[in-house]
This record gives C-alpha cells, sequence and structure tokens, in this order.
C-alpha cells in the first residue's frame, strides 16, 4: 500500500499552481468596464441565469488570473486588500495606467523596510532610495475598493525561482533585464578599461545569474 512517501522518506508535493483570485464586486459589467480599461485581457463573461455570472481577466504577462461575477463569492464588495502585481518598473507600470485614466497612488516605499503598509503611516513618498527589490510601490483600487499593489522586483529572494530555468512572462519584462545587464556591463568595462566584443556573453550570463540567483 502507498504511503505517499519517496524513497527518502520525505512526503511527496504535487504541483500546486495559483491560477485564479477570486475578487468580490457589487456591480459585474462596471467591474468587467474597469478591468478592461486596465489593458487585462478578458477570458470570460458566462451567465448561467440572473444568480451567477463569471468575468475572468488576465493581467498582461501573469499566469493567474482575475475571477469576479454573481454568484461566485460570499465577500463583501471592495475587502480584497494588498493584491501584488509584481512589475519590473514601478515608475513605468504606473505612468501606462495613467495614460489609461486610472487613478494611482504616487510611487511610495516602506519606511521600516521592503513591505508593503496597509495603512499610509508607514509610506515614505518616492521609490526605495536605493531602489532596492521588492521595496518600491504604486497603489490603486477598483471601482468597489478592492486595493491592487504594484512592486517593483528585479532581483529575486534566494530560492523564490528555480536556478535553472531563465523565463520571462512579456517583452517589457526582457528589456528591463537587459538594461539592467547593458548598465552593469558600462561598469564592467569602465574597470578593464577596454571594449568587450563578448558582450553578448557576458549580458547572457549576467541575466541568467540575476534571475536564478540563490
Amino acid at each position: 500500500m502507498s504511503t505517499g512517501q519517496s524513497e527518502e522518506g520525505k512526503a511527496q508535493t504535487v504541483d500546486m499552481k495559483l491560477e485564479v483570485v477570486v475578487v468580490p464586486v457589487a456591480d459585474v459589467d462596471r467591474a468587467k468596464q474597469f478591468y478592461a480599461q486596465l489593458g487585462w485581457r478578458l477570458d470570460v463573461d458566462i451567465a448561467k441565469d440572473d444568480k451567477f455570472r463569471v468575468v475572468h481577466f488576465t493581467p498582461p504577462g501573469s499566469h493567474c488570473s482575475v475571477l469576479f461575477g454573481t454568484g461566485v463569492t460570499s465577500q463583501e464588495p471592495g475587502t480584497a486588500k494588498g493584491l501584488h502585481l509584481i512589475v519590473s518598473d514601478v515608475v513605468a507600470a504606473r505612468a501606462a495606467l495613467i495614460e489609461r485614466d486610472v487613478a494611482v497612488s504616487e510611487v511610495f516605499h516602506d519606511i521600516g523596510g521592503v513591505f508593503h503598509h496597509a495603512d499610509e503611516e508607514g509610506r515614505v513618498s518616492g521609490p526605495h532610495p536605493d531602489r532596492a527589490t521588492y521595496a518600491s510601490f504604486a497603489a490603486f483600487n477598483d471601482p468597489d475598493g478592492n486595493e491592487w499593489v504594484f512592486q517593483e522586483v528585479t532581483t529575486r529572494f534566494p530560492g523564490r525561482v528555480d536556478s535553472h530555468q531563465t523565463t520571462f512572462s512579456s517583452p517589457i519584462e526582457l528589456a528591463g533585464a537587459l538594461r539592467r545587464a547593458a548598465a552593469a556591463h558600462g561598469e564592467h568595462e569602465k574597470l578593464t578599461g577596454k571594449h568587450d566584443e563578448n558582450w553578448p556573453d557576458w549580458y547572457a550570463e549576467y541575466i541568467v545569474r540575476e534571475q536564478g540567483q540563490s
């Protein structure tokens, strides 16, 4: 009889991929219009009857989607808080939503570290002084008051990603990695005092090391 354990005696695990987050809203059509305004992809809008409707959106580059509708949750509308959207450049992400006429807070950082404060008392205006990874934010709400937070992440904490894989979810994310590699390579050439003919290899090694460092 199987015990659910591996040969090493440790319990086996099964991949568990978070793919949908339910957001409670009061007016489905209003919410649909807002999330479309963000530029998110509409995947599904299915109504069984007047008591059940499911609307499904996916943010650009995300493997996790957002679901709302009628008869899908008992949560009070507007009670979803601190839903994090990870971006490589929080200033650019904020500017993109402003261009879409979406109200977004100023960019801020946490006075006590790298984590987002639910209240505004712990916030300091502007990006983190060192532009540290995980440390700069901007926030916005949907029409019901559900809160979304941009968090700038450029380098993952140890163990957060598979060090044997290098992937990018969008051209924007890859472009950000290339810019950081270019800046680092510029410093490298200053130290060596000569042009590096093998800069493509240097870029590739830098990007792989940055994303998969442990």
